[in-house]
């Protein structure tokens, strides 16, 4: 990982993500106990006290003794709040699919060179998870959306990580549609260990490709060329 971030700034990053994009935590909510979160993230305790201590010297969230920590009732995040709107727009999936071909092949390059070693451990493990869900027949989109959100996480790059959202769309209508043709599923696995090989070599053109292919072969089998 380059940018000489620590690994504290890096989780207090995701933390932030996961309040702000993924809307899991909301203003008033207590965060998972320390040795569960700490244990969901792949990090030590020490870290996870570091990276909250960040947080709460930003108003993102509040200590509260005896009690845990809680995201600030008052915290509020108005940046790029026009481009949050367009996850509501009617976008159809051509275009969706565009733009992650545009973007996601990005997120995986700087993945493969910025990922810390517990956010690589994360995106493979999503991918592994992927393949055993193909393969016992279970509705796999949330995991989808997990393992490429995962990888733009890991990009370090802010901008990437608030498009996550937008993308769920495409990620979401790909998975419906491709669970209707054999061939589109067996392109996602084979994608998928191609990709994943490449980020854990931390190969950033290799995994750019792989994206790359990965979101065309989809384009392809959807029927979503123009």
């Amino acid at each position: 990982m380059d940018r000489g971030k620590r690994l504290s700034d890096s989780i207090a990053d995701t933390l932030l993500s996961m309040i702000v994009i993924d809307k899991k935590f909301r203003p008033g909510d207590k965060l998972p106990n320390e040795n569960e979160l700490s244990m969901e993230l792949n990090i030590s305790r020490t870290t996870l006290r570091e990276a909250i201590r960040i947080l709460a010297a930003g108003n993102v969230v509040e200590i509260k003794r005896g009690k845990g920590t809680f995201v600030r009732e008052d915290f509020t995040d108005p940046s790029m709040e026009n481009l949050s709107n367009l996850t509501v727009a009617k976008v159809d999936a051509e275009d969706l699919y565009e733009m992650r071909l545009i973007f996601e092949p990005e997120a995986a390059y700087y993945a493969a060179k910025r990922s810390t070693e517990s956010e690589l451990k994360n995106i493979l493990s999503m991918g592994e998870k992927i393949e055993r869900y193909i393969q016992e027949g279970k509705d796999r989109t949330e995991v989808e959306q997990e393992f490429h959100k995962a990888i733009a996480r890991a990009s370090h790059n802010e901008f990437m990580n608030r498009l996550m959202p937008i993308i769920y769309k495409a990620i979401d209508k790909g998975v419906v549609l491709s669970e209707t043709k054999k061939e589109a599923v067996e392109d996602t696995i084979s994608d998928h260990r191609m990709l994943m090989n490449f980020i854990k070599n931390r190969n950033a053109e290799g995994a750019r490709y792989a994206m790359k292919i990965h979101i065309m072969h989809a384009i392809e089998q959807l029927g979503l060329e123009k």
